[in-house]
């Protein structure tokens, strides 16, 4: 027989599919990205470090950063025990929970800014029960956490779910039958594997928090040096036509983001290598 026929690949080649691959990410990620560093450029380096770090600009990162972290934790504790849930347990109601989860992907963010804030003022369904003790959400640094919370759960749930699928249950009882009890078994048979997609998963939600807007702008309050978040003084510098400004603060929290998302990573291949 002569030599067996090539299999043709369905898909093109590694050097069209490359190509095709830079060329769409230039267009829609790097070249849009690349515009805000461009931009910057044109002040001088004592410009650009006067508008970072002035005083209010300052205590918006502060605000933002701290809220995003805090929302990010929050949706790597509960949203890991959303998608244990969802994939350990049958349950009348499941698939509408898993639907719900998807939620604020689907709603326009002011939608969910304005519902917020509904229910957590003083005289919301909620907030008027927890005014009483003391406890202020709507206004408060408390009431940004809450909003990031929200649109941040997703990133986790949907991350972490399919590595909880996964997973062989072979294993837990393996480790049952030599003794180890529930914790044991969750911390040593089951959180390794998990712990590179809740990384992913708090990145991400860490990542998308600390740019957004329209949730958070309505809950906020939005008093300087108080409850102002940075995308709130980039919008206002772009408002009063000062693009040069509003990109050299856009730059700042897009640095962050990507020192955040790196570092992530770099401990996901740490891990994975462990393993």
């Amino acid at each position: 027989m002569g030599k067996r026929a090539k299999q043709r690949s369905i898909l093109p080649g590694f050097g069209l599919s490359m190509g095709y691959t830079l060329l769409y990410l230039s267009l829609i990620v790097l070249l849009p990205l690349s515009v805000i560093f461009v931009k910057t450029a044109t002040l001088s380096w004592e410009q650009v470090w006067q508008i970072v770090t002035a005083d209010r600009v300052m205590a918006s990162y502060k605000v933002t950063f701290l809220a995003s972290l805090g929302a990010a934790a929050i949706n790597a504790v509960f949203g890991t025990l959303i998608a244990w849930v969802l994939v350990r347990y049958d349950f009348w109601g499941k698939r509408v929970i898993d639907g719900l989860v998807d939620l604020p992907f689907a709603l326009p963010t002011a939608v969910a800014g304005i519902a917020l804030t509904t229910i957590y003022a003083p005289t919301g369904w909620i907030g008027q029960y927890l005014e009483p003790l003391g406890i202020k959400v709507a206004f408060t640094p408390l009431g940004i956490m809450t909003a990031l919370t929200f649109i941040g759960l997703p990133f986790v749930v949907r991350t972490v779910q399919p590595v909880l699928q996964d997973l062989d249950k072979q294993y837990e009882e393996a480790a049952a039958t030599l003794g180890a009890n529930h914790l044991q078994t969750f911390w040593r048979v089951i959180f390794p594997p998990l712990l590179p997609a809740l990384f992913t998963g708090f990145a991400l939600a860490f990542a998308r928090a600390l740019g957004e807007y329209g949730s958070v702008v309505f809950i906020a309050g939005n008093m300087p040096m108080k409850t102002e978040i940075t995308p709130l003084l980039i919008i206002t510098k772009l408002e009063q036509f000062d693009y040069a400004g509003a990109t050299a603060i856009a730059s700042v929290v897009l640095i962050a983001s990507f020192l955040l998302l790196f570092s992530i990573n770099y401990l996901q291949w740490r891990v994975s290598k462990q393993q």
